[in-house]
């Protein structure tokens, strides 16, 4: 059962305070930039591998985040041209910590007991492109995407495993995020909360999008014409 204060989601970025570097760690070219766009703070990771440049928390490898939620969401960007690489760090209930990775690096799903690697392959905005489909570096037009990761699922799945919690976040170039975040609750992007109260989406555990995690949708827009949303 989650924890009240990470009720009805956590926004781990502020509650951690990233900008404060305190309780996070940064390596290489990190850097915290406005979007007029998106309208908030960005965070803009990038490097010549990924090693060399990431964003991490918590701050020490011994700390943990101690986050239960079942999803995990990250709102984020790949830049153009460039490979990325996301690690994050879970904790089972018989304390083993496992590893779940997803890069454009990576061509195919590999998995041990401790280590499971995904390839990402980047959306584009200009449906028919050659790359899309295929692993990569990400294409020129690439998208903002929420991706939604089912953690409790993948572990058990893959690994047979049953989930604890997530205990570290370690987000490597190339790329630019808005935000982190977990909860218990499907959060759907595009559904206003006047829908979702009509559709009474709540009976499926579905809610809309918390604002301050939301991508924006200009007047007359459609959310998934701007943005992709991927389920893991």
């Amino acid at each position: 059962v989650l924890a009240a204060w990470q009720r009805p989601y956590l926004n781990i970025f502020k509650h951690f305070r990233v900008e404060e570097w305190k309780r996070s760690a940064k390596e290489g070219d990190v850097a915290a930039l406005t979007d007029t766009r998106l309208k908030g703070t960005i965070y803009r990771i990038r490097g010549s591998n990924p090693a060399s440049s990431y964003l991490q928390l918590p701050r020490a490898g011994t700390q943990s985040l101690g986050l239960t939620g079942r999803y995990l969401y990250l709102l984020f960007r790949p830049l153009p041209r460039k490979h990325f690489l996301v690690h994050l760090d879970v904790t089972t209930e018989e304390n083993q910590v496992v590893r779940i990775s997803f890069s454009s690096l990576f061509k195919e799903f590999k998995s041990t007991a401790t280590w499971l690697q995904f390839p990402f392959v980047c959306g584009a905005a200009s449906e028919g492109t050659a790359r899309r489909g295929a692993p990569g570096a990400a294409p020129a037009d690439t998208r903002w995407t929420c991706l939604v990761l089912d953690l409790p699922s993948i572990l058990a799945l893959y690994l047979s495993r049953r989930y604890s919690h997530l205990r570290g976040v370690k987000l490597c170039c190339n790329l630019l995020v808005k935000n982190l975040c977990t909860s218990d609750l499907l959060f759907e992007p595009g559904v206003t909360f006047a829908e979702a109260r009509l559709g009474d989406l709540s009976c499926r555990g579905v809610a809309p999008m918390p604002r301050e995690l939301a991508f924006p949708v200009p007047k007359g827009e459609k959310w998934h014409n701007l943005y992709d949303y991927i389920r893991y």
